[in-house]
């Protein structure tokens, strides 16, 4: 869906040509929930804004969803940002003056949306990330984790294809970053692409794909030492492989799963060690395991 060839980024400084990226070949699957992580100053939060058509590569091509993004004029360029990107930032980016309502629906003007259509599915989002009781509160009446919701709402209120998130936990607590990655790994089970920055690895590992960057070079791309499973109560992610061990054997106990019923104690001996041994060839292949 996102496919980078050979992109380059310099930025001239009077004379001096200051080199950000070098040579870097990516591509990112449709569906697929991928982490750039790299220091401050590695070039990861440049990649971002290229790959959110916020900036122009200096060389090499990129193609999103198999459209040339070098070859559009500006307009079209703002079109696609507008339409088929969400953004998610660090620093939140609402407007003071706007409640959390407002916020949402604002890019809904740009794409020409009436009034109702707006509103509709401005509140609903809300109440999705939790925020139905604060429809009327403006950004500095609200904690910073809620803050953050209100800005994932209003990266999906045009229904994006991809989610770029660039380091969206950096400015809260753990708890609260607990919280709004748990939000966006819910996002991307429904289906939705997303892209995230983050300096943190414990970040990086929910989820499905790490790349690391240092230099503004590509160090290393690798799956993510995760298991998914996605069953009838959602998805959960966690540390492979004893969290999800439990709950493998959880779900087989509670019959969540067709295929087994687990009547006898002895029985359920068996699958948890089957389960076991599931996670543990899964984690040895570097693969996610979808159920």
């Amino acid at each position: 869906m996102l496919q980078l060839r050979n992109i380059t980024k310099a930025y001239r400084l009077g004379e001096v040509e200051v080199p950000i990226l070098h040579d870097i070949n990516l591509t990112v699957l449709r569906g697929e929930y991928t982490a750039i992580v790299g220091t401050s100053g590695s070039g990861k939060s440049t990649l971002m804004n290229i790959l959110g058509c916020l900036e122009q590569p200096s060389t090499g091509e990129y193609y999103f969803d198999a459209r040339s993004i070098t070859q559009l004029s500006d307009n079209d360029r703002t079109d696609l940002r507008n339409l088929q990107i969400g953004f998610v930032f660090q620093q939140f980016n609402l407007l003071p003056r706007l409640n959390a309502l407002q916020n949402v629906m604002l890019p809904m003007i740009y794409a020409g949306y009436t009034l109702q259509e707006r509103r509709e599915r401005a509140e609903a989002l809300l109440e999705r990330v939790g925020l139905a009781d604060r429809l009327a509160n403006r950004p500095n009446q609200l904690s910073g984790g809620q803050q953050q919701r209100v800005a994932i709402a209003r990266a999906l209120v045009n229904q994006p294809q991809v989610l770029l998130a660039d380091e969206p936990t950096g400015a809260l607590d753990s708890r609260t970053g607990g919280e709004v990655i748990e939000l966006i790994s819910g996002l991307h089970a429904s289906g939705l692409t997303i892209v995230l920055v983050t300096h943190d690895p414990s970040v990086a590992q929910n989820s499905e794909r790490i790349i690391q960057i240092q230099d503004g070079r590509i160090l290393s791309d690798q799956r993510s030492q995760q298991v998914v499973v996605r069953g009838s109560k959602g998805i959960r992610v966690g540390p492979v492989p004893s969290r999800m061990v439990q709950a493998l054997v959880q779900m087989v106990s509670q019959r969540s799963c067709k295929a087994f019923t687990c009547s006898v104690s002895p029985f359920r001996s068996a699958v948890r060690m089957l389960a076991w041994i599931w996670v543990q060839v899964a984690w040895r292949a570097n693969f996610s395991l979808w159920i």
